[in-house]
């Protein structure tokens, strides 16, 4: 068999993503770009049969990559998130991109509950305070989740282990998703949005969903948590809530990462910022090694992958040189 020309993307050490692949033995021989910018992707892609992507979306496959990319039969993104790929491209090429769905569903949905609850009871305050010689036991004004309404935007595996977990603490949960669901809790999202006391936004980030909560329409006092993209709520009209009456919101992601030294979110009223690192559990790490090495390991021989996102044929042939087992 001969091996498949495997162009490692991600953002790590070149010795790493090696280790990381050997699992897949004689099956691939792993290249990477000779730097981190686009000319560099651009002349690597010449050769690339399989792709494992950049997480960062940094490295992203647009329509002029795909295009520079003639051999290529398969991508591998090592994250839920597809942000920067130019899926149709790429479907267009009869190449299949899929993602690691479900990978960090627990880790992302537990940091959504931690960082609810922190804002309903007022941690990062209390903690603050009483490290500046304070006591306001009676000031603070905490909350309790348990009976609060919660609204999951968003019902892929990371919106079904929130509605899980928020209904674990006594919450009364509805969610809305692209797809209407005939399950109890689903409502239309103009009513999960003014409904809510905690909206939970899990969705990923498409043109269709860009922008596609709008802060402002949420109840006096709610609570905003985004762990989807910060496109997928739009900054302004946030900043716009939380100087007016919204009663606070938990970010781990933003429309530009990391955050610029003049951001106005650092300087924001009952905030909780995060660096994208919701997903970042040491758990959530080894089940996506093991779904990007199981997917390529499939590709490899002849198998179809699963996950994949952008409508392509699942089966997997090579452009040149053959079929996979050739």
């Amino acid at each position: 068999m001969t091996p498949w020309n495997l162009l490692a993307l991600a953002p790590l050490p070149e010795d790493l993503v090696r280790g990381l692949l050997a699992p897949l033995g004689e099956r691939v021989r792993v290249t990477v770009p000779a730097r981190r910018d686009r000319d560099a992707l651009l002349e690597a892609l010449a050769e690339a049969e399989l792709v494992l992507g950049d997480w960062s979306a940094q490295l992203a496959l647009d329509a002029e990559a795909v295009k520079a990319a003639p051999r290529l039969a398969f991508v591998q993104q090592p994250s839920v998130g597809v942000d920067g790929h130019d899926l149709a491209a790429l479907a267009a090429a009869g190449v299949p991109l899929a993602n690691t769905a479900g990978v960090s569903a627990v880790a992302v949905a537990e940091w959504c509950l931690a960082a609810a609850l922190a804002l309903k009871r007022k941690l990062v305050e209390a903690d603050a305070a009483v490290r500046a010689g304070e006591w306001p036991q009676q000031a603070l004004g905490p909350s309790e989740l348990s009976g609060s309404k919660v609204g999951v935007v968003g019902y892929g595996p990371i919106g079904r282990e929130c509605a899980r977990l928020f209904e674990a603490f006594g919450c009364e949960v509805a969610f809305w998703t692209r797809t209407p669901r005939d399950l109890p809790g689903y409502a239309p999202l103009e009513r999960v949005v003014a409904e809510s006391d905690v909206l939970v936004v899990v969705i990923a980030l498409s043109e269709e969903t860009r922008e596609l909560i709008d802060p402002r329409l949420m109840k006096a006092g709610s609570l905003l948590v985004n762990a989807a993209r910060g496109g997928v709520v739009g900054q302004s009209s946030l900043l716009e809530a939380l100087s007016g009456g919204l009663g606070g919101a938990a970010l781990d992601v933003f429309e530009t990462e990391p955050l610029s030294a003049d951001d106005p979110l650092l300087s924001a009223r009952n905030v909780l910022l995060s660096p994208h690192v919701a997903g970042v559990t040491g758990q959530a790490t080894g089940r996506l090694i093991r779904a990007v090495v199981g997917n390529l390991t499939a590709v490899a021989e002849g198998l179809e992958p699963v996950d994949v996102v952008n409508g392509a044929d699942l089966v997997v042939t090579r452009k040149f040189g053959g079929s996979p087992s050739a």
